[in-house]
């Protein structure tokens, strides 16, 4: 049995298929970590810039949660355990 979709169709699915499969790590609002804290924690864990550090913590403190960081789950889980060592609320969905 053969498919019928081209190389490009086979490429694109595949890509499609592997975004579909990435995680992600959510941080979730606290009442115990100040701005800087969590924005130096995602620069230097993430290798956010300061800046998207910065919107992401603003998020967190308003929507109660932020998508920090798309990835497969072997390469986000010390980056989310780093986080929580750090006393961040963050898991990986």
């Amino acid at each position: 049995m053969s498919n019928s979709y081209s190389p490009q169709e086979q490429e694109e699915l595949l890509l499609e298929e592997e975004i579909l499969n990435e995680n992600q790590i959510i941080l979730y609002n606290d009442d115990v970590n100040t701005f800087d804290w969590v924005i130096d924690s995602l620069v230097s864990i993430c290798s956010h810039d300061r800046d998207q550090a910065e919107q992401c913590s603003v998020i967190v403190h308003y929507k109660g949660k932020c998508s920090v960081k798309v990835g497969s789950f072997d390469h986000l889980r010390p980056m989310c355990e780093a986080l929580q060592d750090r006393g961040l609320s963050a898991t990986i969905e």
